[in-house]
């Protein structure tokens, strides 16, 4: 059922408060209005009061979830990047690189040649790509996979990461599924996560972490990343759950974890990787919440923060 990661085909794309105290001559007068003014206005000054908020961990709120967290300005809104963090090479993450690998692209449904070309992923011939799913309203998994990339990239940014993307809407197909795996290898990434959004059938819903399998075939051999990955997947899967309140997927056994040897990117990656699929985009309760821009900021939050707490954890 899991069907719509880059290597399973699945269907295509269809007043400043104003005081004017008058007549202010004594000292007294003058400090009694200034004391009216500060409760009228909530007693914060216009600074405060518009500064913008810094990246932080997100926040529980009463729903069981969390708040997400902004990053400086409206960097994690409107995917900006680099922060001034990263640029200074500050922050929790200075020195760590991540890789963010956005599922699939807008525009491989325009090149089917390319993208149903075969290559070798050690135990196996995979299409290089496929299209990925999309919401019954016609909302992309790869609309949805770059965005959340994008608020994520901002969020690990500003705690100082390095952030390199496997694919930036930049490109008219692809990367095919072993250069995913290539450039998180190339990159020497600390760590590296694929994003994604299911397309399972309707009537199941909710999310869960892929974890590679141990595989030694050919030109696949994961066994240096099974555990380092393992570790980074558990730390995903509670992270995600707990900020965006989704619920592990309903059709999938392990407690919101798959182990799978059937994925290249996983078969093929030198470095800890794991797959997200975020939720069920054919799912109407799915769809909604990953149609949801706020939604979609806490997925980002939760995939930033849980990078973060693998990347910071004391060695084992």
């Amino acid at each position: 059922m899991n069907g719509t990661t880059d290597e399973h085909p699945a269907p295509r794309r269809s007043t400043r408060f104003r005081l004017t105290v008058l007549g202010c001559t004594a000292v007294p007068l003058c400090f009694a209005g200034w004391l009216g003014w500060q409760a009228l206005a909530g007693g914060h000054s216009p600074a405060t009061a518009d500064a913008p908020p810094s990246a932080t961990p997100s926040a529980p709120t009463s729903s069981g979830g969390t708040a997400p967290a902004a990053s400086p300005s409206s960097a994690a809104n409107s995917g900006a990047s680099p922060s001034a963090a990263a640029s200074a090479g500050t922050g929790q993450l200075s020195g760590r690189t991540v890789v963010l690998d956005p599922g699939h692209n807008p525009q491989n449904v325009n090149h089917p040649t390319e993208i149903n070309r075969q290559v070798d992923i050690g135990n196996a011939h995979k299409e290089c790509d496929t299209t990925g799913t999309e919401t019954n309203d016609g909302y992309s998994e790869a609309e949805y996979t770059l965005d959340v990339s994008h608020r994520a990239r901002a969020i690990l940014e500003s705690r100082g990461a390095k952030v390199v993307l496997t694919q930036d809407g930049d490109r008219p197909y692809g990367p095919c599924v072993d250069e995913r795996a290539a450039i998180g290898n190339t990159a020497h990434a600390d760590a590296a996560v694929s994003i994604h959004g299911d397309g399972a059938p309707a009537s199941v819903s909710g999310f869960h972490v892929i974890l590679p399998a141990k595989v030694t075939a050919g030109i696949a051999d994961t066994s240096a990343i099974v555990d380092p990955s393992h570790r980074l997947g558990v730390t995903l899967r509670d992270t995600f759950k707990a900020t965006t309140g989704e619920p592990y997927a309903d059709y999938i056994g392990e407690q919101g974890l798959d182990t799978r040897s059937d994925l290249g990117g996983l078969n093929l990656s030198k470095v800890p990787k794991v797959f997200i699929e975020c939720g069920n985009m054919r799912n109407a309760g799915d769809a909604q919440r990953m149609t949801d821009p706020k939604w979609r900021q806490l997925a980002a939050q939760a995939i930033a923060d849980a990078l973060t707490s693998y990347l910071t954890a004391p060695a084992s």
